[in-house]
């Protein structure tokens, strides 16, 4: 009989590892055989009914992406093929961990997707409007957004939870230090950039591989919000992202963003000195330099919200022939689980429902039947596969080009080093100037001053190891001896644990 004490799965298998996501080798990608990983996540989309579990709140709009350069050198996607070329999008603007009724002004990343209606099927890029996370392995997510929503049992968003994870979690410090910029609160939707995060992969019709990650730069300027103006709008005007979005576009200012991609040869990868399938880490600009490959812009409002917007369902999995995952472990999972949100959310259909259905093209396959069908069900035709009827065929000509993998199958741990460290010290150290700096560290003190004194400690030894000076400052700010800080900082992550437990 498993200790009272043991983790388990529902069915009451002890569980190992509730850390590390079983994967093909250190690097990944993940194995489907992980049923803890598999459990974890289908339960954690039925968690609410019926809104998203994150990205609750956001607006969308319609609009075009047009292409500027002709990328078929690296990609066959058709949409990517010569410059001019354009194609019908719909982009969701969203926050993350508030529920759907929260302010647009809450400090909290903001989703920034977009759905390519494009001739080869839909392709759906599901980005932020930064270009790190919080964690790299997908096993953590549902605790981290735990974290982020309501104690079970005051109800309530709760310091002492939200800052003992991130705290245990030093991988959050990168993502945890643009949060508390006053890039977490942006000016609203329109003024903001956004990011692919995950490292994808292009290929072009020789079957040639290269990395890539997208930017999407808004043409509008980054525009933010300071604490104490995120603060006054929540109060007074709790939707005013979504308002200022709708009023734009209805008055002819449409938004748009430079869209620019980084590309990685794939022979490169393997001696980057970072690995580039870690959604915690950037790719500095001056390895590889930004490349416009097109304008996206926004002129066109939903006419009815809940239609379009509410059952707007974007999926990291929706690719088109010339564009595919990477090995990223985060992305792996997502690909799987946000086709499973929308299943739960929506139905068995929902990619039939005009927003989410493909507008250049025709979806042609074998699914049958399930509720709220809103077609023909394939008329009388057959809906099984191999048919001598005239059914629709695959395609080997579609195929992605391989990638080698190998490696154990295990849960190989990711150890904390100076890597999680050293980005996010550059980013103060040399892209913030003094008020960028000063902002971080109220924004930050304002928060943290509410977690148990414990939690600031050691919290705080994580900015000291990303920076001294914004260790320092932090720790002066809550009023925490420097000297305790520094001590801590130059344990091993273990022992900090451990000295600063309850």
């Amino acid at each position: 009989m498993a200790d009272k004490n043991q983790l388990t799965t529902a069915s009451g298998m002890p569980v190992d590892n509730d850390q590390q996501t079983l994967t093909a080798g250190p690097r990944g990608p993940a194995l489907m055989q992980d049923v803890h990983l598999m459990e974890k996540l289908a339960h954690f989309n039925r968690e609410r009914i019926p809104e998203r579990v994150v990205h609750a709140k956001g607006a969308g709009a319609y609009g075009v992406f047009e292409c500027t350069a002709d990328m078929s050198k690296y990609t066959r996607a058709e949409f990517l093929s010569q410059a001019g070329k354009k194609t019908e999008v719909f982009a969701r603007f969203s926050t993350v961990g508030g529920e759907k009724g929260s302010a647009d002004a809450a400090r909290d990343p903001r989703g920034f997707a977009v759905k390519f209606y494009t001739e080869a099927g839909n392709y759906d890029m599901t980005g932020n409007n930064t270009p790190v996370f919080f964690i790299r392995d997908p096993l953590k997510f549902p605790d981290f957004i735990h974290t982020q929503k309501r104690n079970p049992a005051t109800n309530a968003p709760d310091p002492d939870m939200f800052w003992d994870f991130l705290s245990l979690t030093p991988e959050s410090i990168h993502q945890v230090t643009v949060l508390f910029s006053d890039r977490g609160t942006p000016k609203d939707y329109r003024h903001m950039n956004g990011y692919s995060s995950h490292t994808f992969k292009w290929y072009n019709v020789n079957g040639e591989v290269f990395w890539v990650q997208y930017h999407f730069k808004t043409l509008q300027g980054v525009e933010t919000l300071t604490r104490q103006e995120a603060t006054r709008l929540a109060g007074e005007d709790p939707n005013h992202a979504t308002t200022d979005l709708h009023t734009a576009i209805e008055e002819g200012e449409f938004p748009a963003w430079r869209v620019c991609v980084q590309i990685m040869p794939e022979k490169e990868a393997k001696t980057y000195r970072w690995n580039i399938f870690d959604i915690t880490k950037v790719w500095p600009h001056k390895d590889y330099p930004l490349i416009e490959i097109g304008r996206m812009t926004l002129n066109r409002n939903p006419a009815n919200y809940f239609a379009e917007v509410e059952q707007s369902a974007f999926s990291p999995g929706n690719f088109v022939p010339g564009i595919g995952p990477s090995p990223d472990k985060m992305l792996q999972a997502r690909i799987i689980s946000y086709h499973d949100a929308h299943l739960y959310r929506l139905g068995p259909n929902y990619q039939l429902l005009p927003v989410n259905a493909p507008k250049a093209c025709k979806a042609a396959n074998y699914q049958r039947d399930g509720y709220m069908r809103l077609d023909d069900n394939g008329g009388s035709q057959p809906n099984y596969w191999p048919n001598s009827m005239g059914g629709p065929e695959p395609d080997p000509g579609m195929a992605e080009p391989p990638i080698a993998l190998e490696g154990p199958a295990a849960r190989h741990p990711q150890e904390v080093t100076e890597d999680d460290f050293f980005q996010p010290g550059e980013l103060y150290r040399r892209v913030m100037n003094d008020t960028d700096r000063e902002h971080l560290v109220g924004n930050i003190v304002t928060h943290l001053c509410n977690a148990q004194k414990r939690l600031q400690l050691r919290q705080t030894a994580l900015f000291f190891k990303a920076d001294p000076d914004y260790g320092r400052r932090v720790a002066e700010g809550l009023g925490l001896d420097t000297k305790d800080v520094q001590r801590l900082a130059a344990m091993s992550q273990e022992e900090r644990v451990k000295a600063t437990s309850a």
